[in-house]
């Protein structure tokens, strides 16, 4: 299988051959010797929809995908901010519009975004920029793109009115140093900056970060800062949830889709309504369930095109959400963000955990079992049979106090892997044993988690 295919060829493929919420109050403060991984409380779901002319909008001069003109269309942005409403009638959700959508001079546009102000202004719902297509770093300079994103965000202030100005900006992938200048130079302090753990879909590859929310590194925008001298004081978050299992996979490897999870395109698009509207709850349970038992808050994000349509599947999630977990906020990637950033000073005490089984999806084998761990200095996946009680192996050992640094030229490769990576592409890339690694970097998993020592 080609490994560039994009997600919507998949889906297109796949389908010839198969026929708030009330906000939970947060309290207390950080533990750190608890292991708690910051003093956020509750759970979280943030939804981004993108309204564009083109499908992906590489730079403001330049388009590499299809004309979604006709799909970006004002009844199409009011469907679904109905289908969000009836879905959590008092949440608030992001949109991100892109630069041609900005700036279409067309009459269908001049409405579109006449709606998006509106919507904000009834609402509170955030309005921002998405740069690039989410492949901006892969396709144009740093410089160029700061520009991009400075005029970009002085123009929604102004379509939006009243001195607004967006908490977020919603990137796909963002380079560090643009995160940087997002703060000191716009004052904005969230970025949704990494799609975790994609790599051979579409046109950017980026695995090797953190799923939740952390302050990146000066080095690499995957790398959680290790201290005052390589922080970025811009919270960078997800752009979707995946399915763990799925997920550690190679783009399409096996004919699996590594991007199932809470997306429609991969689950409701590929598996039908049924599966995958279960897909779509089973993961978002690994975060609201066990994951919020251990790391004390639960969060679930998704971007949604408008011309994806799909409206229905968004308000069946929505609900769905409410009716089992009726303490999860949902709110702005801004506010979401911003709120993380007001409890969590710095990454000192990140400690995310995440224990997933299979949930019998295409790729996502019931029998197994994945666990993550994730700090500031690592992260770590181990992968069992749960059925057979089989030894845990180590497929992902990723470390974040060496140094690295971002690619210099264009390109479409931005990931972050060095002794070993969940994907598997590289000749080192092969489970192994706790016990098989090095002294030196056995020593530093178990000062961090000592009960591991017994699945050497």
């Amino acid at each position: 299988m080609r490994r560039d295919w994009t997600r919507r060829e998949f889906l297109t493929r796949a389908a010839a051959s198969a026929t708030s919420l009330a906000f939970a109050e947060t309290a207390g403060s950080v533990d750190a010797q608890a292991g708690e991984s910051s003093a956020m409380r509750g759970r979280f779901l943030t939804h981004v929809s993108v309204v564009r002319v083109n499908q992906i909008e590489v730079t403001p001069n330049r388009s590499i995908g299809e004309d979604e003109s006709s799909d970006n269309r004002p009844d199409r942005i009011r469907s679904r901010r109905e289908a969000f409403a009836a879905g959590c009638p008092d949440g608030r959700m992001t949109w991100a519009i892109s630069w041609l959508a900005l700036n279409d001079g067309r009459k269908e546009y001049q409405e579109a975004r006449r709606l998006l102000a509106s919507y904000h202004d009834r609402f509170g719902d955030e309005i921002t920029f998405i740069p690039g297509g989410y492949f901006a770093p892969m396709y144009d300079t740093r410089e160029h793109n700061r520009q991009t994103i400075h005029n970009a965000l002085s123009q929604i202030s102004e379509m939006v009115g009243s001195g607004y100005r967006p908490q977020c900006l919603v990137a796909g992938f963002m380079d560090a140093e643009n995160q940087r200048l997002l703060a000191a130079d716009e004052g904005i302090h969230v970025c949704q900056g990494q799609i975790w753990s994609q790599h051979g879909i579409d046109h950017g590859d980026g695995d090797g970060g953190i799923c939740y929310p952390y302050y990146p590194s000066r080095e690499h925008y995957l790398k959680p800062a290790q201290g005052p001298e390589d922080f970025i004081d811009c919270v960078c978050l997800d752009g979707w949830t995946c399915d763990f299992l799925t997920a550690r996979r190679e783009g399409f490897q096996g004919g699996f889709n590594s991007r199932l999870g809470v997306g429609p395109i991969e689950t409701v698009g590929n598996l039908g309504t049924a599966a995958g509207r279960k897909e779509m709850l089973e993961t978002t349970a690994v975060h609201f369930d066990s994951g919020h038992a251990m790391n004390n808050f639960g969060w679930v994000t998704a971007i949604w095109e408008v011309s994806i349509g799909h409206d229905e599947d968004l308000t069946y999630w929505l609900e769905a959400v409410r009716d089992r977990w009726p303490d999860t906020r949902v709110i702005t990637e801004g506010d979401f963000g911003m709120e993380w950033r007001r409890r969590t000073p710095n990454n000192a005490t990140l400690n995310y955990r995440f224990d997933a089984k299979g949930t019998a999806a295409p790729g996502s084998e019931k029998e197994l079992e994945i666990q993550w761990f994730m700090n500031r200095e690592f992260r770590l996946a181990l992968l069992h049979d749960w059925k057979t009680s089989s030894p845990p192996m180590v497929i992902d050992f990723t470390r974040y106090d060496l140094k690295t640094e971002e690619p210099h030229n264009l390109q479409r490769e931005w990931s972050l892997m060095n002794v070993l990576n969940q994907k598997g592409t590289r000749p080192q890339d092969k489970p192994r044993r706790l016990r098989e690694f090095t002294p030196d970097d056995q020593r530093r998993i178990y000062a961090r988690y000592p009960e591991l020592k017994t699945w050497a």
